[in-house]
């Protein structure tokens, strides 16, 4: 039985973890609305700015390799609280950056702390899940892409009002580290990162369990494959996330000669349909399981894209990608949820892989869809993720783990 005390500590606890991903979409989208005035500041041609942007990516990927050990060593809570508060304040070195050595410097600080709270929250998660009893890891990213969305709509305007960047920034760095370091106060203690030493035996569907024996050198190797699964599966679903967001408008713009307008339409119904996907996604994975979850959100994503693209019109195109986002929509919290909850592994190290690989899929799909397009054009190059998320339907069983 939980006592009101636990309960109280737990419900500050799911509070101050849903700040920390609402806090994390605003710091990681805070300057995006103001990149094309950084790029006439510094004077930079679209080569010098895409190297400069190549910065928070690889900031990322340098810090999540290490992500696992810092969280073993200072806690998730500790972790994301410093993290955050780092890359908030990262923030001002970006808006005040004065040649492109600066920018990229900052840029590597911006995503490495970045890439180290992202992890370190994704822990938190886990761990307040764990001790709720029932998913929640979908309605926290579905707060991560409500702080994306806020913070593109504000840079916008304050863009469109013509306020300098070196103030947006600057305020914005001040604002946002005071929310992380108040918001985030509630969070669990390290305690709650350990991972548990026993498995549970899932049914097919993911939701039924019975104990099994303790971790042993079987259950490590058996992890490891586990682990190796679900890189493959965010991989599958990252890869498409970062192709929508490159590529879609330009298929329509110059594959179906769809207005600019129009054009647009793709990515906007994928983002929002992604965003409310998430949102209800925490009450359907504890009724459907996580694997029938992802079963079906696969299937809806490869033929509903499948089929926009086969019929090579706008209006099914944005359809297309509309379902796309739908399908995909839990992969990354029931993928994150599964790797913090196997067991002998600590929460932060299996995410940590997870989110490693996941990244390549984020960051490397674009440029491989862009090859692809050259040799057999962009329709054929969108087929690759399609093919991708089809090929979770026969992995989504790596996610039972999700359930425990």
């Amino acid at each position: 039985m939980v006592t009101r005390t636990a309960a109280g500590t737990l419900g500050r606890a799911r509070l101050a973890v849903t700040v920390a991903f609402v806090a994390h979409g605003l710091i990681g989208s805070a300057w995006v609305a103001r990149i094309p005035q950084v790029k006439e500041h510094l004077g930079l041609s679209e080569g010098g700015l895409g190297v400069a942007l190549l910065g928070a990516p690889a900031g990322v990927v340098l810090a999540v390799r290490f992500a696992g050990a810092v969280v073993a060593r200072w806690g998730s809570r500790a972790t994301t609280m410093a993290a955050g508060a780092a890359a908030a304040l990262a923030l001002v070195p970006m808006g005040l950056a004065g040649n492109l050595a600066a920018l990229i410097a900052a840029l590597l600080l911006f995503g490495g702390s970045l890439g180290l709270m992202d992890v370190a929250m994704n822990a938190q998660g886990v761990a307040v899940e764990r001790r709720l009893g029932r998913p929640i890891m979908s309605g926290l990213h579905g707060a991560y892409s409500i702080g994306t969305l806020a913070a593109a709509l504000v840079g916008s305007g304050l863009a469109h009002l013509e306020v300098p960047v070196p103030v947006h920034l600057s305020v914005a760095a001040v604002a946002l580290t005071a929310l992380v370091l108040a918001g985030c106060q509630g969070l669990l203690d390290r305690s709650a990162d350990e991972s548990p030493d026993t498995a549970d035996a899932a049914g097919e569907d993911g939701r039924s369990a019975t104990s099994a024996p303790a971790a042993g050198t079987d259950t490590v190797l058996g992890a490891r494959r586990m682990l190796a699964l679900l890189g493959f599966i965010g991989l599958c679903s990252f890869v498409g996330e970062g192709a929508v967001a490159d590529w879609s408008a330009v298929y329509l713009r110059e594959g179906l000669d769809a207005a600019a307008g129009v054009a647009g339409l793709a990515y906007a119904g994928f983002a929002v349909a992604m965003t409310a996907g998430r949102l209800a996604g925490d009450r359907i994975v504890a009724r459907y399981g996580p694997v029938r979850v992802l079963r079906a959100g696969a299937l809806i994503s490869a033929l509903g894209l499948g089929l926009g693209l086969a019929v090579g019109h706008p209006a099914a195109a944005i359809v297309g990608f509309t379902l796309f986002g739908i399908g995909v929509a839990p992969v990354a919290p029931v993928t994150f949820s599964a790797a913090g909850n196997l067991p002998g592994v600590p929460a932060a190290r299996g995410i940590s892989r997870v989110t490693a690989v996941g990244y390549l899929g984020l960051l490397g799909g674009p440029p491989v869809i862009g090859f692809v397009a050259q040799g057999v054009g962009l329709t054929g190059a969108l087929c690759v993720p399609v093919a991708l998320v089809a090929a979770i339907l026969p992995s989504a069983r790596a996610t039972a783990t999700a359930a425990r």
